[in-house]
């Protein structure tokens, strides 16, 4: 798998488990407010074998390994690489931007998953703005965690671009029962032309945003 980074111990990527965070390397997407864009060319790689040492060292101290990104079901080995990581005793966890159902699929038919994170990052006919790429495989990625079993929650950042309107379009597709998380935005720098003047949401602006959308979904909280 070409792994760009590795975080050694997370006590916040994955619920109730401390974890090592695995970043895959590449994406599908170019949203303008990625807070990795640094690994989504041609970064540097890990090798292999050292991070696989590290797992292997780190078994029974650590709960979990997360497979983060970029956009981990781009990579071809990844259902090795899971079963290789829970055959070491980690429960898993994948972080994915939905694009890929047939990957999550394949994962969730084959029991490899304990947790899933997915963003939904807009309305879905509102990702080319904001992605570079359209929503494809989005609906079907909401619809196969809704009815798979598997713990699940989705992630909304917060851009300006995301308005209370659209987060009401977007909650249509959101199971009932789903954890929403909306995430707070913190600018980075090259990020000004595409605000256009806007201002990010405040945490308070968006805690009251969550607490708006949960008069429809109950499970919405403010990141």
């Amino acid at each position: 798998m070409r792994i760009a980074g590795l975080e050694k111990f997370s006590t916040v990527d994955f619920p109730g488990s401390l974890a090592a965070v695995l970043f895959a390397a590449g994406c599908n997407y170019r949203c303008f407010y990625c807070h990795n864009r640094h690994i989504l060319g041609e970064p540097p790689l890990l090798p292999e074998a050292e991070v696989l040492a590290f797992l292997q060292k780190r078994a029974g101290l650590l709960d979990g390994v997360v497979f983060s990104g970029g956009e981990p079901t781009l990579q071809s080995d990844l259902p090795e690489w899971v079963r290789r990581v829970r055959a070491l005793g980690y429960k898993t966890k994948l972080d994915t931007n939905g694009s890929r159902p047939e990957v999550l699929r394949a994962l969730i038919a084959d029991g490899l998953l304990d947790y899933v994170a997915m963003d939904y990052k807009a309305p879905l006919e509102g990702y080319s703005p904001l992605c570079n790429a359209n929503s494809a495989g989005v609906p079907e990625s909401l619809a196969l965690l809704r009815g798979s079993g598997v713990p699940y929650e989705l992630r909304t950042t917060l851009v300006p671009q995301i308005t209370e309107a659209k987060l009401r379009k977007m909650a249509a597709a959101v199971a009932a029962d789903a954890s929403w998380f909306l995430q707070l935005y913190r600018p980075q720098p090259g990020d000004e032309a595409q605000l256009r003047g806007l201002a990010p949401y405040t945490p308070g602006e968006i805690e009251a945003l969550a607490e708006t959308l949960r008069r429809v979904r109950p499970n919405v909280k403010a990141r």
